[in-house]
């Protein structure tokens, strides 16, 4: 049903309205008819003339009687305007309606002010030019700039359209390995509400009334000064782990957002202490993502082996803390 037509996507669709959906608001039956599309795009076409119902423009909330003849005509115009760039992209899996990727430090997941070009956004419309057709090209949930790791993007509509409702209902669930400041004994939780920082909207901050944030960590490594940690994501805000780490003052090293005033260990080798110095980014990184197939419902499961950089900080440490 879904139909590449040039640079605009085409739905094009001619079904019978089952007589078991008799009685419900056309909204909900379209919904149960054409589960690849969400409710409110089915509504917006609706409201567009775009769906007919016997050939008639019909309102949301009209009920079907059952046995009607439902007409999906609709252009689609190519959702991003962002070019295509021959960008590397590590791809971990991928089939014709998920791909699985490990995104590297110092790439931006969306054009933006300041990155309008290089992004991951770019690299996908290159690679798989069906993406144009969809939101943001399929980016469902991001990677800060600083941040590596697996990410999962949709490649067709009905993907897509699971995979926001999956997120959405927490049915997605993401591991992180850290690297933060201070020795913990064990691991905790953080629920605390994220909105935009009161004075610097580019910064996120604990605030009343903001969305809910619920980050679970655990004690993988004590070294001398610093520890390293799993974090799994109940909820998906912007910069949580990081907030919330620095909320509960154990920052994560190299943020150079919300890092704070550097802090080294008493004791620590002059190696180790570079390290930490100099170490370039937040030391975050997405190791694993696990789901149900937006389609098939097969759980699924990828890790991102550990970068090079971070992998080497971890070791340092290591040392440091046997010296």
């Amino acid at each position: 049903m879904d139909k590449d037509d040039g640079e605009a996507g085409r739905v094009r669709a001619t079904l019978r309205m089952p007589e078991a959906l008799a009685g419900s608001r056309l909204d909900q039956a379209l919904a149960e008819l054409l589960p690849e599309h969400s409710r409110s795009r089915l509504k917006i076409w609706l409201e567009a003339g775009a769906i007919t119902l016997d050939g008639a423009h019909c309102k949301p909330r009209h009920r079907v009687a059952g046995g009607e003849t439902v007409v999906v005509d609709v252009t689609v115009p190519a959702a991003v305007a962002s070019a295509p760039e021959a960008i590397a992209l590590d791809v971990l899996w991928e089939d014709e309606h998920i791909i699985v990727l490990d995104k590297p430090a110092g790439l931006v997941v969306h054009p933006g002010a300041g990155n309008p070009r290089g992004t991951l956004m770019n690299g996908l419309l290159h690679r798989y030019p069906e993406c144009r057709r969809l939101p943001r090209a399929g980016i469902v949930h991001r990677l800060d700039r600083g941040t590596t790791g697996v990410m999962v993007v949709a490649r067709s509509l009905a993907a897509h359209t699971a995979l926001v409702a999956m997120l959405s209902d927490r049915a997605v669930t993401r591991e992180y390995l850290a690297v933060c400041l201070g020795v913990l004994t064990g691991g905790g939780t953080v629920d605390a509400s994220l909105g935009r920082h009161p004075t610097d909207r580019k910064r996120m901050a604990v605030r009343q009334g903001g969305k809910e944030a619920i980050t679970h960590y655990r004690l993988v490594q004590r070294f001398r000064g610093h520890s390293l940690i799993r974090c799994r994501l109940e909820t998906g805000r912007t910069h949580q782990i990081r907030v919330h780490m620095t909320h509960v003052r154990h920052p994560l090293v190299g943020d150079p957002v919300y890092g704070g005033r550097l802090k080294l260990p008493k004791g620590a080798t002059e190696v180790a202490r570079e390290a930490v110095r100099r170490f370039p980014r937040q030391a975050l990184h997405a190791m694993q993502l696990t789901l149900q197939h937006p389609i098939t419902g097969e759980v699924m499961s990828w890790e991102a082996p550990v970068p090079a950089d971070l992998a080497q900080l971890i070791a340092t440490l290591t040392e440091d803390a046997a010296a």
